[in-house]
């Protein structure tokens, strides 16, 4: 049974969660969608994407969660 995770971080322009979904995309089994943004007013600080939707089989957990740590810890304040 695969697991589907919602990734939001705040503040994170599109460049990097597209560089996010191609990391994880790497990963035999991972399947990841970019979620555009659902906000009918552009505010340049915000990104152009709310999130990520990752679908993943459990056996990927810890690689999935190290890649969005890493990303997490050098990305979001």
């Amino acid at each position: 049974m695969e697991t589907r995770e919602k990734i939001e971080f705040a503040n994170v322009p599109l460049a990097i969660y597209r560089e996010i979904a191609a990391h994880l995309r790497q990963l035999e089994g991972v399947k990841v969608e970019l979620i555009p943004q659902s906000s009918p007013e552009f505010d340049y600080k915000q990104s152009q994407i709310s999130g990520l939707w990752v679908d993943y089989e459990p056996s990927r957990t810890q690689q999935v969660e190290q890649i969005l740590a890493y990303y997490r810890d050098r990305y979001v304040s």
